[in-house]
């Protein structure tokens, strides 16, 4: 993997002390100042690596990972793992560029990688790579970790994009090509986040499902398996015939406790050195940067806190019903004082970051009146109990998240709130996590979620797997758009975005999709995340990359100052 040497660091000013309680307490009424949260980032030159590695990281988790075949399913946080033990063909960048790692270069239409309008592709791979037990690593790897995903039977992580590949050949030792069914562009990006796993020891298993691979993971990273403790940790140890610059750590242990507040009491004591994945809860973040001997860093993520109305619901399915909810969304008091002026507002899907964002969308104001105004012209007309109707229809609704998500919950307190101010009924349906996000969330059988989830396709800005028609998966549909939203012109779009690798022609794709999304509400955006993140101080080579699952993308390139 492609290594950083320089330290970024990133601090924020303190914000207003206004307290939640009463912000809640202001009601509709309480339209509260936007906190000023300013950043500064400074470098300074890091000192060299070592010349073997030495010293090892105490990585905390409030998750314990799991599964360790990275073809397998999942949780966010087993990808702590897969990027340490294995390799992918190329990587992201925090910038989105994409860089050789197994590969040694980016197939492209310019270098002939990908010809034939996107149908053809042919990869060459890094010459002198190794697997963990010595054995040379191949194009015959690559050709069976991509035909094991499509394979019947294999419980796959995900077989979006991969389902397109056909007629896979090695052409030589280190080169591979194949066929895609259709022109795919953000195959490129779904490859960022494949990992390729070992033929010689996974062929020899009568079921890779069930294969003592899973259990005692080899690839071909800068770190190889060491021990694991169920409830504990799992401790790796460095592959000092990694391909790539680094290891410069003997061992990383990652360790797990999952009560957030118990693990920011560990990384406050140094128990644990750095935090990662869901972070330093916002409650104690003012007391966090003025730590001794740590750094507090306010991440890009590229998930969004949103309202997902089901269009299906006869209230929720018009328009000017969501326009004149999403008026009265008081965003600003959401972000300053529930959630401690920690993240972003924004108006479109995709992050901030990507260059697919369209800076150009109308911001969000809150205004009692203009959404009052809304529902009157659309004729909804209040009713002796102040809730609106029309056509013997109340306006009401159910907004449902996670049980014991407190500070989601006070998201639904304020919004109810100022619903209420414009005739809008909302009932509170909570769940537990287990109940919510199975058939409740994956069939749409909920009236409107609050939920922070992603609009892109690994890296890539495509977004059809959420908004095409032929992705609803209550319809019988391949996909996740649990909105239910329909729109031919979308559709149209999505189609064209996927098949032109034409960045500027993409570009302009995904502006307009932005713009109807803006304009239609099919999701109700309120802020992008911008999750908090420490570490100790002399620790080189941390970077945020919102283009990883994990901020431990790097985690090769780490070593301790001296």
């Amino acid at each position: 993997m492609t290594k950083h040497s320089n330290e970024t660091i990133r601090s924020t000013f303190p914000m207003p002390a206004l307290h939640r309680r009463e912000v809640l307490a202001l009601g509709a009424g309480g339209l509260l100042a936007a906190s000023g949260l300013g950043a500064r980032a400074q470098t300074k030159a890091a000192p060299p690596p070592p010349a073997k590695p030495t010293g090892q990281v105490v990585v905390g988790l409030s998750q314990e990972p799991t599964a360790f075949n990275p073809l397998m399913p999942g949780i966010e946080v087993d990808e702590t793992v897969w990027m340490q033990l294995f390799n992918t063909m190329w990587l992201a960048d925090p910038q989105g560029n994409l860089m050789p790692d197994l590969a040694a270069e980016i197939p492209s239409e310019a270098n002939g990688g990908i010809s034939e309008g996107g149908l053809v592709w042919k990869v060459k791979l890094r010459a002198g790579v190794t697997w963990h037990d010595g054995t040379p690593f191949t194009a015959e790897d690559v050709k069976y970790t991509l035909e094991l995903i499509n394979a019947p039977g294999f419980k796959s992580r995900t077989r979006v994009g991969h389902a397109l590949v056909k007629d896979i050949k090695v052409t030589g030792p280190l080169e591979i090509t194949w066929r895609m069914e259709k022109a795919y562009a953000p195959y490129l990006a779904l490859l960022s986040n494949t990992f390729i796993v070992p033929k010689h020891l996974l062929e020899k298993a009568s079921d890779p499902n069930t294969a003592p691979f899973n259990s005692a993971p080899v690839g071909t990273g800068p770190f190889k398996w060491g021990t694991r403790q169920p409830g504990d940790n799992i401790t790796l140890v460095a592959n000092e015939k990694y391909h790539g610059k680094g290891p410069y750590l003997e061992k990383a242990v990652l360790k797990y406790v999952p009560d957030q507040t118990a693990l920011y009491a560990q990384f406050r004591t140094g128990q644990v050195d750095l935090i990662i994945g869901t972070g330093i809860p916002a409650n104690f973040y003012e007391e966090a940067k003025k730590l001794p001997g740590r750094k507090v860093v306010m991440i890009p993520n590229a998930s969004l806190e949103i309202l997902m109305p089901n269009l299906e619901n006869p209230v929720l399915a018009e328009k000017a019903v969501r326009q004149a909810l999403y008026a009265s969304i008081n965003k600003q008091a959401i972000i300053d004082v529930i959630y401690y002026g920690t993240h972003k507002p924004t108006e479109s899907f995709a992050p901030q970051e990507s260059w697919a964002y369209n800076p150009n969308l109308p911001k969000q104001q809150y205004d009692l009146a203009k959404a009052n105004k809304i529902l009157d012209e659309a004729g909804w007309k209040r009713s002796g109990s102040g809730v609106r109707m029309k056509n013997g229809v109340p306006l009401e609704f159910a907004v449902s998240t996670t049980t014991g998500a407190a500070l989601r919950e006070q998201c639904q307190q304020l919004m109810m709130q100022d619903w209420q101010q414009v005739g809008v009924k909302m009932t509170i349906s909570n769940m537990p996590a287990a109940v919510i996000w199975g058939e409740f969330y994956t069939r749409s059988k909920f009236q409107s979620l609050l939920v922070g989830t992603a609009f892109r396709t690994v890296i890539d800005p495509d977004p059809a797997s959420r908004f095409a028609s032929d992705a609803i998966p209550a319809k019988n549909g391949s996909g996740a758009n649990q909105m239910q939203w329909q729109n031919a012109e979308v559709d149209k779009l999505l189609k064209a975005g996927q098949e032109t690798f034409d960045q500027a022609k993409r570009k302009e794709i995904y502006w307009k999709l932005q713009e109807i999304a803006r304009e239609e509400l099919p999701i109700l955006p309120i802020f992008q995340y911008a999750p908090i993140e420490g570490y100790k101080e002399g620790l080189i080579g941390y970077e945020p990359n919102i283009n990883a699952r994990q901020n431990t993308w790097n985690m090769g390139s780490w070593y301790w100052a001296r």
